[in-house]
């Protein structure tokens, strides 16, 4: 079975056991989380989508808090002396589907 679920404004294509990394949730390792906003599902020939869904999927959380790559953000005005540096690493959650139900 195939779904695309929403997590946090982003759109996933997923399957049961599946492993990805999804912008930071709450919860601690190991704990379950259910994702309701499932805009469409697949299974062999039926395929659902829209509001006619109404499929769950169940994850876990492997592991709680990953920094991404660093970002810098470099802005600069020749001649002028404007120099500005900005940086930031992104923090996800690594989790596991185990079911869409």
């Amino acid at each position: 079975m195939l779904a695309v679920v929403k997590i946090a404004g982003q759109q996933f294509k997923v399957k049961a056991g599946d492993s990805l990394y999804v912008p930071h949730l709450e919860g601690n390792t190991g704990d379950s989380v259910e994702f309701s906003d499932v805009l469409f599902t697949s299974n062999g020939d039926a395929i659902v989508s829209g509001t006619d869904v109404k499929a769950v999927v169940k994850a876990e959380i492997i592991s709680d808090l990953i920094k991404g790559d660093k970002v810098i953000a470099f802005k600069m005005k020749r001649r002028k002396g404007f120099r500005k540096k900005h940086g930031h690493r992104t923090q996800y959650t690594h989790i596991k589907v185990t079911a869409i139900a």
